[in-house]
C-alpha cells in the first residue's frame, strides 16, 4: 500500500515536471538542458529532505510516518536518477559503436 502511494506521488511529480517544462519551453524557449537542470535540482531537493527527516527522527523530533515517506521518496528519486544515467550511458555506447 505504501509503495502505491509513493509510486503515485512520483507519477504526479513527474507529470508536474513535464507539464511545467512544456509550458515554460513553449513560452520562454527553454531547452532540454534547462529541463535536466530543473529535474536534477528537484532530485537533489528530495534527497536533502529525506536526509533532514532522518536526522530529525534520530534527534527524536520527527514523526515516523513522515520520515518513512521522505526516505522512500528519496530512494525512489535515487533509483530514477540511476536508471536515467544507465540509459544515457547505454545510448552513448551505442552511438560510439556506430560505423562512420
Amino acid at each position: 500500500m505504501a509503495i502505491a502511494a509513493v509510486a503515485s506521488a512520483a507519477y504526479q511529480a513527474a507529470a508536474k515536471m513535464s507539464s511545467g517544462a512544456a509550458s515554460s519551453a513553449s513560452s520562454t524557449g527553454a531547452g532540454f538542458g534547462d529541463f535536466l537542470t530543473s529535474a536534477m535540482k528537484d532530485a537533489i531537493g528530495t534527497m536533502k529532505s529525506g536526509e533532514q527527516a532522518a536526522a530529525q527522527q534520530a534527534a527524536g523530533k520527527g514523526d515516523m510516518v513522515s520520515v518513512v515517506n521522505a526516505v522512500n521518496q528519496a530512494e525512489l528519486t535515487l533509483d530514477t536518477v540511476v536508471a536515467v544515467r544507465d540509459k544515457v550511458i547505454t545510448a552513448y555506447q551505442s552511438i560510439m559503436q556506430m560505423p562512420i
